[in-house]
C-alpha cells in the first residue's frame, strides 16, 4: 500500500448503540459509519456482534418475518461496500432454516465471505444454544497479502485453540465481534484474556463490543487493537459510541496457502492523518456508576419514555437514584415524589426536599396519612383486637405504590423504584409496594456500594448533591416509630458480605459461617432463598455483578432444598 515490503492496514472498529429489533435504524447506523470510516482512509471496517439487529434478540429468532427482515438489510448493506471491507454481525440462515450468529465480510457491493460462530454460550445472560447452530469453518481471508481471520465473542474466550488454528493459517490479524455484558471488573478481565490472545497467536487482536442498555444488560464498549506482543495499540472509551482507527504495519506473506478467500486489491488514495487520542481506563466506582447511567438512559429512551418519576424518600437509595436519573435523561425529565406519613421525620422529608432543590427537579408532595387512616378504618372490624404488626407497614408502601402508578399512569412517566440489592435478597421490601414500577435501576447494587456511589458523585459535582445529613443518618423504611434496618437485618457491610459470598460466589453456607457468625448466615441464606417469589414479580434492573438475580440466577420459586 505504501510501499513494496512493507503495508500500513488501516483498520476501523466501530462501537456502535444497537437497538435490539429496530433493523432499519442499526441499518442506518451502520451505512453512516461505513461512510465515515471511508472519510478516514479505513481499508477494513468491523461492527460488534449481532450489529444489524441488536443482541440479545431473544425468542425474535423464532419469528421468521425477522430473520427475513435482517437478511433484506444485511443485503442491503452490500451497495455501500464500495473501496471498503466491511466485517458485519447479522443472523445468517442455511437452506434447511437453521440459524447462525455470523459475521458478514462484503467488499465492492460482494458477500465475500460468512463466518459462523463455532463456541455458543449458555450460562448467566446467554441462552445461544436455544437459537443457534454451531458454525464448523474457520475462515482466513487475504488481501493484498495480508491474512486476517474473523471470530465471534465466545470464540476468542473460551476456544484458545481456535485463534491458534486462525494463526497458523497464516492471519496476522484477528477480528473479534463481540456483544460482551458489562459488570464491574470485566474489562480488566477482557484485555487480560485478549493480551494472551495476541501473545500466544503472534497476531493483532481487534477486539469491537457493542455499547448501549438492552433491558437489564448494560454493553461498555471498551474496543481495541491489541499488538502481537500483548501491547495495548488503540482503545476505544466505556459507554460511548466510537470510531476507532488504527494504523498495522505488515509484510505481506506469499500466497501459498490456497485455503483463503481472496479480497479484491485495496484503494490507494493519500490517507488523511490519523486522529489524536488518549483514552484513560475508568476507576471502578465511576465506571459502575456510567453503567448505571447508560442503562437507565437506553431503558428510558428504547422504550419511549420522555420522563420518570420517583418517589423521594429523604434515604439514600431514592437519592442515588434521583441523581443518575438526572444524569442519564436531564433533571427536566425527571420528578421527585414527597409521599409523607406520621412516621416519616421532619429531617427525612427536608432532606427529600432539599434533595429535589439540588438537582433542580420537580417535586411533588402527596400525604398519605389521611389515605392510610381510610384503610385502616376500612379495616378496623376485622383487625379488631390483634396488634399492629408488618401488614400495617406494608400498606403504607402500597399505597405510596398507587400514588406514584397514578402520575405514571395520568403523565406517561415512567416509575423508577429504588431497591437495592440488599433489600431485594432478603425480602426487606414490599410487593406492589416499593418493588412497584418500571424500572429498577440500583437492583443490583448492594446498599454499602450504593454510599460508595454516592460519595463519589458528590465529589465529582464538588458539592453537596445528595445532603450530608443522608449520609449520616441510620436507614429507616420510616413505617413505624422508631424503626432501623439494623432491627431486622444484620449491619450492611456484614450482609452484603454474606450476600456476596452466596449468590455471587456461589460458596457453601458452612465455609460462609467459618467468616461470620453461623447463626446470622443461616438466617440471611434462608431469607434469599423464600423470597426468590418477591424478585420474579419485581421490574428489570442494570445488571453490575457477576452474577445478577435474574437471568444470572434462575432458580425455582417452589423449592425445598434447604443448604
Amino acid at each position: 500500500m505504501r510501499c513494496s515490503d512493507l503495508n500500513l492496514l488501516r483498520i476501523g472498529l466501530v462501537q456502535m448503540n444497537a437497538t435490539v429489533g429496530d433493523i432499519k435504524g442499526n441499518r442506518r447506523k451502520i451505512v453512516q459509519y461505513i461512510n465515515q470510516a471511508k472519510e478516514q482512509g479505513v481499508d477494513i471496517v468491523a461492527f460488534p456482534e449481532l450489529a444489524v439487529c441488536g443482541y440479545p434478540p431473544e425468542d425474535l429468532l423464532l419469528r421468521r418475518d425477522f430473520v427475513d427482515e435482517i437478511l433484506r438489510n444485511l443485503f442491503s448493506l452490500l451497495q455501500e461496500s464500495k473501496g471498503i471491507v466491511a466485517i458485519i454481525g447479522f443472523v445468517d440462515r442455511d437452506n434447511k432454516g437453521r440459524l447462525y450468529n455470523a459475521a458478514a465480510i462484503v467488499q465492492n457491493k460482494e458477500l465475500k465471505g460468512i463466518y459462523r460462530k463455532i463456541k455458543l454460550p449458555n450460562y448467566g445472560v446467554f441462552d445461544e444454544k436455544r437459537y443457534f447452530e454451531p458454525g464448523k469453518e474457520r475462515v482466513v481471508f487475504e488481501i493484498e497479502g495480508i491474512r486476517f481471520a474473523v471470530n465471534i465473542c465466545e470464540d476468542i474466550w473460551k476456544e484458545k485453540g481456535l485463534v491458534s488454528q486462525e494463526a497458523q493459517k497464516g492471519a496476522q490479524i484477528i477480528f473479534n465481534l463481540s456483544a460482551s455484558p458489562y459488570y464491574a471488573g470485566k474489562a480488566g478481565e477482557r484485555e487480560q484474556m485478549l493480551t494472551g490472545r495476541a501473545k500466544e497467536t503472534g497476531a493483532y487482536v481487534c477486539y469491537v463490543n457493542l455499547v448501549g442498555g438492552q433491558d437489564e444488560i448494560v454493553f461498555d464498549g471498551g474496543s481495541m487493537v491489541i499488538g502481537p506482543t500483548g501491547e495495548r495499540v488503540a482503545i476505544s472509551p466505556q459507554f460511548e459510541e466510537d470510531l476507532l482507527i488504527a494504523e498495522i504495519p505488515f509484510t505481506p506473506r506469499s500466497s501459498s496457502i490456497e485455503e483463503v478467500v481472496r479480497l479484491e486489491s485495496l484503494s490507494r488514495k493519500r490517507k488523511p492523518p490519523l486522529p489524536r487520542r488518549r483514552i484513560q481506563r475508568l476507576e471502578e466506582t465511576e465506571e459502575i456508576y456510567r453503567a448505571l447511567v447508560l442503562g437507565t438512559r437506553d431503558y428510558i429512551k428504547k422504550n419511549n419514555f420522555r420522563q420518570a418519576v420517583i418517589g423521594l424518600s429523604g434515604g439514600i437509595d431514592s437519592s442515588l437514584s434521583a441523581v443518575i436519573a438526572c444524569d442519564a435523561i436531564g433533571r427536566r425529565n425527571v420528578i421527585g415524589i414527597s409521599m409523607p406519613s406520621r412516621y416519616s421525620s421532619r429531617e427525612t422529608q427536608r432532606d427529600a426536599e432539599r434533595l429535589a432543590k439540588n438537582l433542580g427537579i420537580r417535586y411533588i408532595v402527596v400525604s398519605i396519612d389521611e389515605i392510610f387512616q381510610s384503610y385502616l378504618s376500612a379495616l378496623k372490624k376485622e383487625f379488631r383486637g390483634l396488634k399492629p404488626d408488618i401488614t400495617e407497614e406494608n400498606l403504607q408502601a402500597r399505597i405510596r405504590g398507587n400514588i406514584l402508578m397514578a402520575f405514571s399512569n395520568k403523565f406517561g412517566w415512567l416509575v423508577l423504584t429504588t431497591g437495592n440489592k440488599s433489600e431485594t435478597s432478603v425480602g426487606y421490601c414490599t410487593l406492589y409496594g416499593d418493588t412497584a414500577g418500571g424500572f429498577a435501576l440500583i437492583k443490583d447494587v448492594p446498599k454499602t456500594l450504593v454510599y460508595t456511589l454516592a460519595h463519589w458523585r458528590n465529589a465529582r459535582e464538588k458539592k453537596e448533591l445528595i445532603p450530608k445529613t443522608i449520609f449520616e443518618r441510620p436507614p429507616s423504611a420510616e413505617l413505624k416509630e422508631n424503626q432501623k434496618d439494623e432491627d431486622y437485618l444484620p449491619p450492611y457491610p456484614v450482609l452484603d458480605r454474606i450476600l456476596k459470598a452466596y449468590i455471587e460466589e456461589e460458596r457453601r453456607v458452612e465455609e460462609i459461617a467459618q467468616e461470620i457468625d453461623a447463626r446470622t448466615v443461616k438466617r440471611i441464606v434462608q431469607l434469599v432463598d423464600r423470597n426468590e417469589y418477591k424478585r420474579r414479580q419485581s421490574p428489570p434492573g442494570i445488571k453490575i455483578s457477576a452474577r445478577a438475580f435474574g437471568k444470572d440466577r434462575r432458580f425455582p420459586i417452589t423449592n425445598k432444598f434447604i443448604p
